[in-house]
C-alpha cells in the first residue's frame, strides 16, 4: 500500500473512531460503551488503517513498516477532525461533555494517563487478533466496552474528544493538551506491543 492510500484508509478509520465517539458523548454510559465499539467493528471490517489496530503489528510480517505509523496517525487524527467539526451543528452539547473528558484527563496527569493509556492499548490489540486472525468478533465489543469503563485512554478516540473542545479551552491549556496526547499515544503503543516487548517476539 502506498502513501496516499495508507492516508486514506487512515483518514477513514479516524471517521469511524470519530463517529463512534460522536455515539458515546451523545450517550455517556454503558450503552454508550457498546455503540462505540461501531468504530472498531468497521475498520476492522473494511481493514481501515488505526493506530491501535497497526502499531502492535508494525515490523512483523502482518503489519506495517515502522516508518508509516506516523501517517496512519496523522490520517486517523485528520479523520476525527471532520466528524468533530459535525459535533457543533449536533443540538447535544458535545462540546462540554468532550471538555469533561479532557479536564478529566488533566487533572489525572501526564505521566498517569500515559500508563493507562497501555492498558487500551494491550486490549485493543488483543481484540484487533481476535477478529482478524481468528474470525472472532465478539472480542471487540467486550474489548471497547472494558477500556472505556476502566478509563484507559484511546489515542484516536481521544483525538475526536479534544477536536470537539472549544477552541478557548485548547487556547488556554495547549502546551499541557499536547504534551498529554503524546504521552498517550506512547502509552498507547508500549500496550499495544506489550507481549511482542515482554516475550521478545517479533511476531506475537
Amino acid at each position: 500500500m502506498n502513501a496516499i492510500s495508507t492516508l486514506k484508509s487512515s483518514i477513514l478509520a479516524g471517521v469511524c473512531i470519530g463517529i463512534a465517539g460522536f455515539g458515546f458523548l451523545s450517550s455517556k454510559d454503558i450503552i454508550g460503551t457498546v455503540l462505540f465499539t461501531f468504530g472498531l467493528l468497521a475498520v476492522v471490517h473494511y481493514g481501515f488503517k488505526l493506530y491501535t489496530g497497526t502499531v502492535g503489528f508494525m515490523g512483523g510480517s502482518k503489519g506495517l513498516a515502522v516508518k508509516e505509523i506516523p501517517l496512519v496517525l496523522l490520517g486517523n487524527i485528520i479523520g476525527t477532525l471532520l466528524v468533530a467539526l459535525l459535533s457543533y451543528a449536533s443540538p447535544n452539547d458535545l462540546q462540554s461533555v468532550a471538555q469533561g473528558i479532557l479536564e478529566a484527563r488533566l487533572k489525572t496527569g501526564i505521566l498517569p494517563c500515559g500508563l493507562l493509556a497501555i492498558g487500551c492499548g494491550f486490549i485493543m490489540t488483543t481484540a484487533v487478533k481476535f477478529a482478524k486472525f481468528e474470525n472472532r468478533w465478539l472480542p471487540l465489543l467486550f474489548g471497547v466496552s472494558i477500556f472505556i469503563v476502566c478509563g484507559f485512554p484511546h489515542c484516536i478516540a481521544d483525538a475526536f474528544y479534544y477536536l470537539a473542545v472549544p477552541v478557548s479551552f485548547w487556547q488556554a491549556n495547549l502546551f499541557d493538551i499536547l504534551l498529554l496526547y503524546i504521552s498517550i499515544v506512547i502509552g498507547n503503543g508500549i500496550g499495544c506491543n506489550l507481549v511482542r516487548l515482554i516475550m521478545w517476539n517479533k511476531e506475537a
